[in-house]
């Protein structure tokens, strides 16, 4: 599972670490440190169910979240179809989840650079809806601003239901997921 964002304390509390959020929710939930260096990423070893997972938060910064992805996915023998990510979607309402087995990047530039580093596009996601920014307003600032008060609420509630939505992925498969949560 892979949770996107940026690293550094300026980026923790913004939009853009959406998937980082839901990840180290996932970790305290099973009782691990997402904090060993390996892949370019800080990860961790757990079990969700039945199964071994591997916990990553690339460290290279959104926009080349693929060279840790890829060189895990690689290590591990790991198809595309069993690497989860985490991210968040400016096309959705803060609080809304969008499971999808595979698909475009649709202008994310994280997922852009996970689809050339796997080479296909056919891999499950998790998208966090993080809203836009109203008329005018400044897209880098929005992903990278932190939410408000009313905003960041409705935004953890949605990082639960994250967590379940994966956990139903990794136990049930994508189309139950799907149908559960989108």
């Amino acid at each position: 599972i892979v949770g996107l964002g940026n690293p550094g304390k300026e980026y923790e509390m913004t939009r853009h670490n959406s998937g980082f959020c839901v990840l180290d929710a996932i970790a305290e939930e099973c009782r691990v440190d997402i904090a060993q260096k390996k892949f370019k990423a800080l990860i961790a070893n757990t079990r969700i169910g039945s199964e071994s997972v591997l916990l990553m938060k690339p460290q290279t910064f959104m926009n080349l979240s693929g060279n840790a992805v890829g060189a895990a996915a690689k290590f591990y023998k790991l198809a595309p179809a069993q690497v989860l990510v985490l991210y968040d979607d400016i096309a959705l309402a803060p609080g809304k989840l969008r499971i999808r087995p595979s698909g475009s990047a649709g202008g994310h530039n994280g997922i852009k650079n996970i689809i050339a580093h796997l080479g296909t596009q056919d891999f499950p996601r998790i998208k966090i809806g993080t809203g836009a920014p109203g008329e005018g307003g400044d897209m880098i600032d929005w992903v990278i601003g932190v939410p408000s008060q009313a905003e960041r609420k409705v935004l953890v509630e949605s990082f639960r239901r994250a967590i379940d939505a994966a956990e139903c992925i990794i136990e049930h498969g994508c189309q139950k997921a799907m149908n559960d949560f989108n």
